[in-house]
């Protein structure tokens, strides 16, 4: 140190932390992101995909998009899950243990007979009236049961709207189009779903614990999350920590990259850091 070399005060660094916790608190992003309820991101998800499925041309609507479907059969598939779901806000217990995929063939393969605007049409008809049915609802809180999967009526509009927006990304890579990122509300209430669900699909594949996860993820919709995985709840350090884009790691939770694909930094034990994000795709429905 020089003369001329400012003398910093001991305490500088304490002061600096302090004054950026009191300014945003750990985990909020900045911006803040506006809430909304799971009912406006399913319509925003269905809102975005209608305006992908009205942009393309006839050739799209014949390309391969996922399984033995193309993009049209792709569409009847989500009109088939919407009328599942509309059993399933009726208390139809068929739909409660029905296939994904099984269930909703038959929605799939009659859109062969259709044109691409009847499609349109049919998919568009069965989202108004999924939504129609939950404006007289005000127990989103009410556990639901469909395809396997039982949850709160407000984590199943967050599937519904991750499976929309995955879909319409199935159908903008096979069109040649740029994929798409959900709004930071709709993604903050997709990143909070997947890292809910996320300790108790790592401990189902295996991941040996108790083991506790430090997640962020990254840009605006994302947040940071403390996890146990088969543990306890005793206020411990981290055993590793997981940081990537929230974007790309919902692409992973969609089973639509591979962890290899994404630009991920980890610390502590990276084994075990590696185990989250391979069990991370067992997510998927499809």
């Amino acid at each position: 140190m020089t003369a001329a070399d400012p003398v910093l005060p001991a305490d500088l660094r304490s002061r600096v932390l302090d004054a950026a916790r009191r300014a945003r608190a750990a985990g909020d992003t900045v911006p803040a992101v506006p809430v909304i309820s799971p009912v406006d991101a399913f319509g925003r998800a269905a809102g975005a995909l209608y305006r992908t499925l009205r942009g393309l041309d006839d050739a799209d609507w014949r390309r391969p998009a996922l399984r033995d479907l193309d993009v049209q059969g792709l569409v009847g598939h989500l009109t088939g899950v919407e009328e599942d779901v509309q059993r399933c806000l009726a208390g139809d217990p068929a739909v409660a243990e029905a296939e994904h995929v099984a269930s909703t063939q038959a929605a799939a393969i009659r859109q062969a007979h259709h044109r691409p605007a009847q499609t349109i049409a049919e998919w568009r008809r069965t989202v108004s009236r999924t939504l129609a049915l939950l404006a007289t609802r005000d127990d989103l809180g009410a556990w639901v049961a469909l395809h396997g999967i039982t949850l709160p009526l407000h984590a199943l509009l967050v599937v519904r709207a991750f499976e929309l927006w995955t879909h319409e990304n199935d159908i903008r890579r096979v069109s040649r189009l740029p994929l798409s990122a959900p709004d930071p509300s709709t993604l903050r209430l997709m990143t909070t779903l997947v890292a809910g669900l996320l300790p108790a699909v790592a401990a189902g594949a295996g991941l040996p614990g108790p083991a506790r996860l430090h997640l962020v993820l990254t840009g605006p919709g994302g947040g940071t999350w403390d996890l146990e995985i088969d543990g306890d709840t005793r206020p411990e350090p981290a055993t590793m920590s997981i940081v990537t884009d929230a974007v790309g790691f919902c692409r992973l939770a969609a089973d639509r990259v591979t962890p290899a694909q994404l630009t991920v930094l980890t610390s502590g034990d990276r084994d075990q850091a590696a185990g989250v994000l391979a069990a991370t795709a067992l997510l998927a429905l499809d």
